[in-house]
Parts: structure tokens; C-alpha cells; sequence
């Protein structure tokens, strides 16, 4: 299995740790996702219709099938409770050959 292909990971922020657990679960359910990580209690600072905001969120990485990130974009954006959300795609350079072919056997289809 290629290491330098097949796998991306996916940043979001959710207004609170139950909602991330929601649809963290949901997407490994679904297998779209193979892991989901969550991290509770971080603080954002951010420019919201011309005011400074400030609020607690979870950051949730979601690591995923390149070729399938499509799929998993859609249902992340239908499920997303923010008009809003910031979905950040990353490709990795590099993904050692164990953890890919992990990543492949817990997500639908096969390479």
C-alpha cells in the first residue's frame, strides 16, 4: 500500500463536545470515517458579522479515505449544525503503511 497516498484528514469545530461525539460516531458508523478524534474545551476567537466573538467549541479531525471524500464531505456538511462550518481538508505526505491499511478495512468498500 502506497504510504504517500490514500488517506485524508478532515478539521472541523462543533459548538460543543455532544454534538461532535453525535457525528463523529455517525460518520464511523457509516464508515466514512475509520477515527474520529475530539477536542473538547478549545476557545475560538473569531470575526462574526462585524463583531469580536469569543465561545467554547470542540475541534473534531476526522480521518478518512481520499477517495471517498467526497461521500464524507456531503453527509459532514448535512450534518454540521453551523450555517457556517469550517470544514478544512488536509492530504498527508506521508501515512505509515499500517495505519492506511487499518484506515481501508474500516472504511466502506475496498481499494
Amino acid at each position: 500500500m502506497d504510504e504517500n497516498a490514500g488517506m485524508i484528514a478532515v478539521y472541523t469545530t462543533l459548538p460543543n463536545e455532544i454534538d461532535a461525539r453525535k457525528i463523529g460516531r455517525e460518520l464511523v458508523e457509516e464508515k466514512l470515517a475509520a477515527c474520529v478524534n475530539i477536542f473538547p474545551g478549545m476557545v475560538s476567537i473569531y470575526r462574526w458579522q462585524d463583531s469580536i466573538e469569543t465561545g467554547s467549541e470542540a475541534a473534531m479531525l476526522i480521518k478518512a479515505r481520499n477517495d471517498m471524500s467526497e461521500q464524507l464531505l456531503t453527509a459532514l456538511a448535512a450534518k454540521h449544525p453551523y450555517s457556517v462550518p469550517a470544514i478544512i481538508v488536509f492530504e498527508p505526505q506521508y501515512v505509515a503503511a499500517p495505519y492506511l491499511e487499518w484506515l481501508f478495512a474500516q472504511t466502506a468498500g475496498s481499494r
